[in-house]
Formats: C-alpha cells, sequence, structure tokens
C-alpha cells in the first residue's frame, strides 16, 4: 500500500464517520475520553491520590500515549495538517496531551487534562445527529437575532442595579455591612436575580421593604429575556426548512437509504449516489 493510500485509509477512518470503521474508532475514543477525564478528577481527591497513586500515573500515560498518536496521525493523514492543527478540534487534541508532558515542569499542570471533556463535543459528528444540529443552529439563529433586544434589556437591568445599590447603600449604610456603593450593587444583583446568597441583608424597616421590591421585580425582569428569544425563535422556526424531508441517496451497494448529508453508507461503507 502507497503513502497516498495509507494516508487517505487513515483519514477515513480517523476523521470520518460515515464509515463502520470510522464510527467504531470515534466511538472507543469518546470512550477513552470519559474514563481519561473520570480519572484526572478522581485524583485530585486527597484519598484516592495517596493510596492510587501509581494506578493512576500509568493510566495517564497510557491515555497520554494513545492520545499523542491519534493527534499525529490526524495531522499526518490530513490533506491540510496545518489547517487541523489550528482548528478547534485540532487545538483541543493538543491541550489534551501536553499537559502530561509539562507536569514533569509544573506537576499541578496535569490537573488541565481535564480540558480533554471538550473533544466529547465530536459526539455530534459520530452520532450523526443531524437533528439537533439543524436545531442548534435554529437556536443560534434566534439569539442572534434577539442580540440587540438583550443588550438594551442588560443595560437597563445594569442601570437599575446602580439605582438599586445606592439607594440600599444611603438607606442602611456602613454599620448595616452596606460597606461600600460597589458591595451595594453586589447585593442589588444577588436580590434581583433571585439567588440571595444571604451574605448581605438589609437590617432597617426601610431596607427590608425596598429588598422585597426588588425581589418581586426579578421574577418580572427574568421572564423579559426568555419571552424576546421565544418570539424569535417562532420566527426562526417559521422561516427554517424541512430537516425531516426525507432521504435523498441511496447505497448503491446494499441499497439502504439515507440523508442528504451522508457520503458512505452507515451499513456497509459503500460511497452513496443521489436519488433520481
Amino acid at each position: 500500500m502507497g503513502n497516498a493510500a495509507l494516508r487517505k485509509k487513515i483519514y477515513v477512518i480517523i476523521h470520518g464517520t460515515d464509515t463502520p470503521a470510522g464510527r467504531r474508532f470515534d466511538v472507543v475514543l469518546l470512550w477513552m475520553i470519559l474514563l481519561s477525564t473520570l480519572t484526572v478528577c478522581l485524583e485530585s481527591v486527597p484519598t484516592y491520590r495517596r493510596e492510587l497513586s501509581l494506578f493512576f500515573r500509568v493510566l495517564e500515560w497510557i491515555f497520554t500515549v494513545a492520545f499523542t498518536l491519534e493527534y499525529i496521525l490526524r495531522v499526518y493523514s490530513n490533506p491540510r495538517p496545518l489547517k487541523y492543527v489550528f482548528s478547534f478540534f485540532g487545538i483541543i487534541d493538543f491541550l489534551s496531551v501536553i499537559p502530561t508532558f509539562l507536569a514533569f515542569f509544573i506537576p499541578s499542570f496535569r490537573y488541565i487534562m481535564a480540558i480533554r471533556i471538550l473533544r466529547l463535543l465530536r459526539v455530534f459528528r459520530i452520532l450523526k445527529l443531524t437533528s439537533y444540529i439543524e436545531n442548534a443552529q435554529i437556536i443560534k439563529s434566534a439569539l442572534m437575532a434577539s442580540m440587540q433586544k438583550i443588550t438594551v434589556f442588560i443595560m437597563t437591568v445594569i442601570s437599575l442595579v446602580l439605582v438599586i445599590g445606592t439607594l440600599i447603600y444611603v438607606v442602611e449604610g456602613e454599620e448595616n455591612g452596606f460597606t461600600s456603593i460597589p458591595q451595594s450593587i453586589y447585593w442589588a444583583i444577588v436580590t434581583i436575580t433571585t439567588v440571595g446568597y444571604g451574605d448581605i441583608t438589609p437590617k432597617t424597616a426601610v431596607g427590608q421593604v425596598i429588598s422585597s421590591l426588588v425581589m418581586l421585580m426579578g421574577y418580572a425582569i427574568i421572564a423579559v429575556p426568555t419571552g424576546i428569544v421565544t418570539v424569535e425563535l417562532s420566527k426562526v422556526k417559521v422561516a427554517a426548512p424541512d430537516v425531516d424531508a426525507g432521504p435523498t441517496k441511496v447505497c448503491g451497494n446494499c441499497a439502504r437509504e439515507a440523508r442528504p448529508t451522508d457520503n458512505y453508507c452507515s451499513n456497509c461503507g459503500h460511497q452513496l449516489v443521489n436519488l433520481k
């Protein structure tokens, strides 16, 4: 097998998701990512780290060697290696292996390996969740259409908490824990979002009345961005094309039908052709 043929075969398996071999490779990869991330999290627990230090270290190197080899093969097999290296997934793949080597100089760096969990984003490619991707695009379009309205809303809320924070500072004063306007603004944000940490609370009757009004106001404010996005979402849904229009490709080998976005048959790996 020539070098070009080998690179093409590796590319289909590692980068592709339309063939059985490619899907199996990516499913195994996802399980390794999950186990690797779980290992990093468990190693941060002092008891486990003391009793299973060697076990965690061996697992760490097994995963690192496997991911390093995978990264090298991705770069080697890609027709445009630099494009992959500087792509989103390329950077994430690189960051998932480099912390183990940097840990030789700064031991705490190995905990950054939890970034490997971001590689699970590949699941959207692997499982071919076309409908989920389409729906995600609809939500993205709705959010982009709502951006100006939401920005105005956020600016209004910021102005509101500035006023409320200043008012509660004047009413309560430093003797009741409101030592500065910034701290009072923090209280206003916590209260208006109905989070209510309780680390700072009004002591005077007037302050408690203001606090009650702000909490009631918070419930109304929370509904505003939801309504804005919902309206835009309904508009996008009406304009969106039907993603479930049915298959438009068929396998010439086993006659299985597939979605328009598929290039290879998920059953036998044969190249798909357009339906007449």
